[in-house]
């Protein structure tokens, strides 16, 4: 035998607890570390459970689930088909409803941003005179507070959702379900952040005057946008369609316009419009999002079923709903964002994840189609390799691709779709998490 194996330099793979990498690596020697460690980390319970499912007869009837969750996922037709108050079309909503992002959440547990938003909704809404008077108000008791997900909405950051802001409406052509979102502020001091200054009021009430009234008269006169087709284009251009949407509101606004142009509103409000839109990509954020709803929610509530049709978070909590068990979340601590900061801030200074748009990765765009969109590392840090790596780790978690929304770097695979709890042990952080989250 070969004595060479003795005299060539020691490449050394270590499996599992890298303490042992790290003293190699210590010692000059070259190691490859593979991060991995037992189902459920170890704990029983859940690799009994999960042994439990993986028997016949139950495992059969999870499978044939799965796949009609996965099918009802790809073969969703979401398409925008108006806007219009939240008082006229979210199911549940009244003048005292407030809607929040991610999970349920009482007032006296809100983050500061959520608190913000809510005060400064109240106020916008007109049942409180100033910011004291609505915190007074919150507290009451008098407000129903309740998660977006719950009236089949998604909403952005705090998420916070009134009776008379302007939403999105997105019909589910295939299964006739339909969701909603409210529309962005773009990216300057904004309630969904949490800020409720007088100029945070004055948006929103030429939101609900100017902007919303005319994307209302001007989607009257073209009938419908198909957003899975332009979801689409907008990946095959750069986009991944939660932290970067150059490409998709580009095309949004070029959708709208002829309609915006017919619906008989003065040029100077037409130019606010155009302006309002031109001052951020992120205008079509939270169109994608409710597109992602429409979809998720076909899949939601199918017996047996171990598919995700829901990640959301409110600054507190991250929650989750499983298919197969429909009017339930399931809640953990909400997770530190890491990602790039600006000059002069830490971690420590943050506050923790929130908003309803992990809905993307849900669907399997966002963080889970990072290869679509390499620039977006210069927001979210890391490099252009991981990016690509993440949309391939998360087949490790899904139970297929998505053939109508492609990734053109990875041979058109189709976006990783169908995110499954029971392979969800696996040990590697889904790119949501690692995805810097903006909405």
């Amino acid at each position: 035998m070969s004595q060479s194996l003795f005299t060539q330099p020691l490449n050394a793979i270590n499996v599992g607890i890298a303490m042992f990498s790290d003293d190699l690596k210590k010692q000059h020697v070259a190691v490859t570390q593979l991060d991995w460690t037992p189902p459920g980390q170890g704990n029983m319970q859940i690799v009994n459970a999960l042994d439990s499912i993986a028997d016949s007869p139950l495992a059969d009837k999870i499978a044939a689930a799965n796949q009609q969750a996965l099918e009802r996922i790809i073969q969703s037709h979401p398409v925008l088909i108006g806007f219009d108050q939240a008082i006229n079309v979210v199911p549940g909503m009244t003048a005292k409803t407030i809607l929040h992002a991610g999970p349920p959440v009482k007032w006296e547990n809100m983050c500061g941003a959520m608190k913000g938003a809510v005060t400064g909704a109240l106020v916008f809404e007109g049942l409180a005179k100033d910011i004291d008077e609505a915190a007074v108000l919150a507290a009451s008791g008098e407000i129903t507070f309740s998660p977006c997900h719950e009236h089949d909405c998604v909403g952005s950051m705090a998420g916070v959702t009134s009776a008379s802001m302007f939403m999105h409406i997105v019909e589910n052509k295939t299964y006739g379900n339909i969701a909603y979102t409210n529309m962005s502020e773009q990216m300057a001091k904004i309630l969904r952040m949490g800020a409720n200054d007088q100029s945070v009021i004055d948006r929103l009430n030429w939101m609900r005057d100017v902007q919303g009234p005319m994307l209302r008269e001007a989607m009257k006169i073209i009938g419908e946008i198909d957003l899975r087709l332009m979801l689409a284009q907008a990946l095959h251009m750069g986009d991944e369609c939660h932290n970067r949407n150059n490409a998709g509101t580009t095309l949004l606004i070029q959708a709208l316009t002829p309609g915006i142009i017919q619906a008989g509103y003065p040029v100077e409000q037409q130019r606010e419009v155009f302006e309002f839109v031109a001052s951020s990509d992120y205008f079509s954020g939270p169109t994608w999002m409710a597109m992602c709803k429409a979809a998720m929610d076909a899949a939601h509530g199918i017996e047996y079923s171990t598919v995700v049709t829901t990640m959301a978070r409110n600054g507190v909590e991250f929650g989750l709903r499983v298919s197969g068990l429909p009017g339930q979340w399931f809640t953990g601590p909400a997770q530190q964002v890491i990602g790039p900061m600006f000059a002069g801030y830490k971690p420590e200074d943050s506050g923790l994840d929130i908003g309803d748009s992990a809905i993307t990765e849900t669907y399997g765009i966002g963080g889970f189609a990072m290869a679509t969109a390499p620039a977006i590392v210069a927001l979210v840090g890391g490099t252009v390799e991981e990016a690509i790596d993440f949309s391939r780790q998360m087949r490790e978690i899904t139970l297929g691709e998505n053939p109508n929304v492609t990734i053109p770097l990875l041979g058109f695979m189709g976006v990783p779709t169908a995110i499954d709890i029971t392979r969800g042990w696996q040990q590697r952080h889904s790119a949501g998490d690692q995805h810097r989250h903006r909405a």
